[in-house]
C-alpha cells in the first residue's frame, strides 16, 4: 500500500522528499502517523455549543493542511486510518470521544466530509492549485466547503432541514473563514520555505 503512494506528483509532500518517497515506506508511515496524531490533537480543540449538537473544533484546519501538503491518496488514507482508529476505540474524535455511534450521530458527516475534502484538497494540490496565496485560498474554501455540505446533509437528519443552517453552518462560519485563511497562509508558507532551501542551495 505505502509503495505506491509516491506518484511523483506536485504536491508539496512529494516534491519535498521525493527520493525518500521512491526508496522507503518508513517517510509514507510516518507521515500517515503525523497525520493522525494532528486531526486527533486537533479534535480536542473543541468548543461546545449549548445550542448546537455540533461543536467547534481545529480539525477542518488539519485536514486542509493535511489534504494539501499530502497529496489525494496520502490524506485519504490518512483520515480514514483517523476514523478507523476511532472506530476501533482509540479517543481521537472531539471530546476524546470513539466509537460507532460517533460516526453514526449528528456530527458523523463531517467526519465523512474530511475524507472526501482532503482527497479533494489533494487532487488540487497535485494539480499546483495552491502556489499562489489568491488560489491557494479559493482551494481551501472548496475543502472547507465540502466538509459542511457532507455535515449539513447528514445533521439534516438529526435537527431538521429547515434548522441546519442555523445550528450546522452558521455559527461556524467565522471560524471557518479564519481557518481558511489561517491554512492558506502555511501552506504558502512551506512553499516559500522549499523555494528558499533551494535558492540556497
Amino acid at each position: 500500500m505505502f509503495s505506491s503512494i509516491y506518484l511523483g506528483s506536485n504536491n508539496y509532500i512529494d516534491v519535498r522528499f521525493r527520493t525518500y518517497l521512491r526508496d522507503t515506506h518508513l517517510l509514507n508511515m510516518t507521515l500517515i502517523v503525523i497525520g493522525v496524531t494532528l486531526l486527533s490533537l486537533m479534535a480536542q480543540v473543541s468548543i461546545p455549543l449549548p445550542f448546537s449538537p455540533v461543536p467547534i473544533t481545529g480539525q477542518s484546519f488539519a485536514v486542509l493542511i493535511i489534504g494539501s501538503l499530502y497529496g489525494a491518496k496520502r490524506a485519504a488514507i490518512t483520515t480514514v486510518s483517523y476514523l478507523a482508529i476511532g472506530l476501533l476505540g482509540m479517543p481521537v474524535f472531539s471530546g476524546a470521544s470513539f466509537g460507532i455511534a460517533k460516526i453514526l450521530g449528528p456530527t458523523g458527516g463531517y467526519l465523512i466530509g474530511f475524507v472526501v475534502a482532503a482527497s479533494i484538497m489533494g487532487l488540487l494540490a497535485e494539480m499546483k492549485a495552491d502556489r499562489n496565496l489568491k488560489s491557494a485560498f479559493i482551494t481551501f474554501a472548496i475543502g472547507h466547503s465540502l466538509i459542511f455540505i457532507f455535515g449539513l446533509i447528514w445533521l439534516g437528519f438529526y435537527v431538521g432541514f429547515s434548522n441546519v443552517l442555523q445550528l450546522g453552518l452558521f455559527p461556524f462560519l467565522p471560524g471557518m473563514v479564519i481557518k481558511t485563511i489561517a491554512a492558506s497562509g502555511v501552506n504558502i508558507l512551506f512553499w516559500r520555505s522549499k523555494c528558499k532551501r533551494e535558492y540556497i542551495h
